[in-house]
């Protein structure tokens, strides 16, 4: 069974399962997750060094206003609040509701270890996978904030904060082992590595009803973008993305043929390729 319990006001606790009340499943509702809460008399867990850790505790879970709400509904909140249009991330108002993202990251867990998971249909999990990478990637960085870059904290991608279920994971293993292999180039322009040459952070969340116009929106937003690609017919200066993860974009074609279905100049298949500096600045 799945609840998700908002947490009280100034404490690191997030709300556990109680398995001694009678609870019902998780509800679908046009393909969004709903978890119903209630008030119970919960076990929780406590961050300590950056760690997820089993602890009993008196205080109760502060009971969300809403009955059921979204999956993803504190994620989209969160963005909206701290995310402007431009992808700039205001880090210093966000880590004012860190222990929000981090309710919303436990969340996630509860999700993923629910015996439905597996059964969710593809665009579900995608969205599942893109927020969870992106929040985790905004969770990384108000840990270590204030800093200058990403690459400030000692392998960023390596770190294993993150319990999903029984398992703990870190972002390169969510990128390379999840992501890429669900056979949608698209993930790179909607994964976000707190860069400036990074696709931008959207300030809404993914979710599966929208998964198809948001990926293709995020693709061509990043592709038109000048300061991360120059696209002209016979010359491209692209995002090191197209060269880190190529095999990707080659999987009906060249790079090329992936470009010129979301690019607004139509590109000659033998336009010459040179590559971009990567700024790895915070997006801020």
């Amino acid at each position: 069974m799945i609840i998700f319990l908002a947490s009280c006001s100034g404490t690191k606790r997030i709300v556990e399962n109680d398995t001694r009340k009678t609870i019902e499943p998780i509800k679908t509702e046009k393909d969004n997750i709903f978890i119903q809460t209630q008030p119970i008399t919960p076990d929780t867990v406590e961050i300590k060094n950056d760690k997820i850790v089993d602890e009993k505790s008196q205080e109760f879970g502060q009971i969300l206003s809403k009955r059921f709400m979204p999956i993803h509904q504190l994620w989209d909140e969160l963005l909206q609040k701290h995310v402007s249009d431009n992808g700039h991330v205001n880090y210093k108002t966000f880590k004012t509701e860190h222990k929000k993202l981090l309710d919303y990251i436990y969340v996630l867990s509860l999700m993923h270890k629910s015996d439905k998971f597996e059964s969710f249909p593809k665009d579900e999990k995608l969205a599942f996978w893109i927020n969870a990478y992106n929040a985790m990637t905004i969770d990384l960085i108000l840990r270590h904030y204030p800093l200058k870059s990403i690459k400030d904290i000692k392998n960023p991608w390596e770190q294993r904060y993150w319990k999903l279920g029984e398992k703990w994971y870190n972002l390169s293993e969510i990128e390379h082992q999840i992501l890429r292999k669900m056979n949608e180039p698209r993930i790179h322009f909607a994964i976000v590595c707190a860069s400036f040459s990074c696709p931008k952070l959207q300030n809404e969340a993914f979710t599966s009803e929208r998964l198809e116009s948001q990926l293709t929106d995020v693709t061509k937003e990043f592709l038109n973008d000048p300061k991360r690609n120059s696209i002209s017919e016979n010359s491209l200066e692209l995002s090191k993305i197209f060269q880190w993860f190529s095999k990707d974009f080659k999987q009906n074609g060249s790079v090329i043929d992936f470009i010129n279905q979301y690019s607004r100049i139509k590109i000659s298949e033998n336009a010459k390729i040179k590559y971009k500096d990567y700024n790895w600045a915070i997006n801020e």
